[in-house]
């Protein structure tokens, strides 16, 4: 099958080399333009434009994938399906109809729970104990079109967001993998959303991630777990700069003003106090430095029992 690959973040990989080790003929890349990063605000590729690059097929990098001279050369690849993957657009539907089989998406939820841009980060951050990928024919509504195949997986108890990616990203392949086998022999089903059920996971941001130490511990460890690694959760800590926080997990018999630090171990992390029980912090990553662990901030006196989080400087 003739697929027109469109995806730009490392969760897309998976999908994209299962296509060529199938054997499908991906005559096309669509990711998002390069983009400044890091200090020197150099420009930085994607990682599904480094794959498409060693890969030897065409890249296209819209600002915005709509327009007549855009829809044109998708056209002249000739796809047989579009295959979409966190490409990082709304597609219009005169583009998701330029292949003669439409266009399908790999979405990390079951649907129709967690339609949006972020459902790995809001399953862990609210707690679902499950999740999984839905593969799904694209139309103009949010990840509203009907679902061809659903595979549901565990959330593990202490599993960040970040661990979660990768899994979801890895089934998303397989499942990509055998929707192209079913439609290839005409047995694909497909089964509208029940829309009265849907749920949603916006995009998060800096403030979404920003951690309020009043919630009960349960609710703050799960938005720390959610949030890694992008934007990643994060707290002033005193009038320092502010630190993300990773690897929590809940301590129960331990209480204090919410925010204090109520333990700062080298070998046992950085304990803070929440509006109920506490807070184990396994990793941090202080402004400006490098990611580490809490035991070796602790030994770098960069927090001790007593200090605050959450007041501003």
């Amino acid at each position: 099958m003739k697929v027109l690959f469109w995806g730009t973040p490392a969760f897309a990989l998976p999908a994209l080399l299962s296509l060529a080790e199938e054997g499908h003929d991906v005559v096309g890349v669509v990711t998002q333009p390069d983009r400044p990063a890091g200090r020197g605000r150099a420009l930085s590729v994607s990682p599904v434009k480094e794959e498409a690059l060693t890969m030897g097929v065409p890249i296209l990098q819209p600002e915005r994938a709509r327009g007549d001279e855009f829809i044109a050369s998708i056209r002249a690849l000739e796809p047989d399906i579009s295959v979409v993957v966190a490409f990082g657009q709304i597609l219009k539907p005169e583009v998701l109809a330029v292949p003669r089989l439409g266009s399908i998406n790999i979405h990390a939820s079951l649907l129709p729970e967690l339609r949006g841009a972020a459902p790995i980060q809001w399953a862990v951050a609210r707690g679902h104990e499950t999740t999984g990928v839905t593969i799904m024919r694209m139309e103009a509504g949010l990840d509203s079109g009907p679902m061809i195949l659903r595979v549901e997986e565990p959330i593990g108890p202490d599993e960040s967001a970040s661990e979660l990616g990768v899994r979801l990203a890895e089934i998303g392949a397989e499942a990509l993998v055998e929707t192209l086998a079913l439609m290839e022999a005409g047995s694909a089903t497909e089964t509208v959303q029940d829309h009265d059920r849907a749920t949603y996971a916006p995009k998060v941001d800096r403030e979404t991630a920003r951690v309020d130490w009043t919630l009960p511990a349960e609710e703050v460890a799960r938005l720390i777990r959610g949030m890694d690694d992008v934007p990643g959760a994060w707290s002033p800590l005193g009038a320092r700069c502010p630190v993300k926080l990773y690897r929590s997990q809940v301590v129960v018999d331990a209480s204090g003003e919410p925010g204090t630090v109520l333990a700062a171990d080298p070998q046992g992390g950085v304990l803070v106090a929440c509006g109920s029980g506490a807070v184990r912090l396994g990793e941090v990553q202080p402004q400006g430095k490098r990611r580490m662990g809490a035991g070796e901030w602790v030994r770098g006196r960069g927090v001790a029992a007593g200090d605050r989080f959450g007041v501003d400087a």
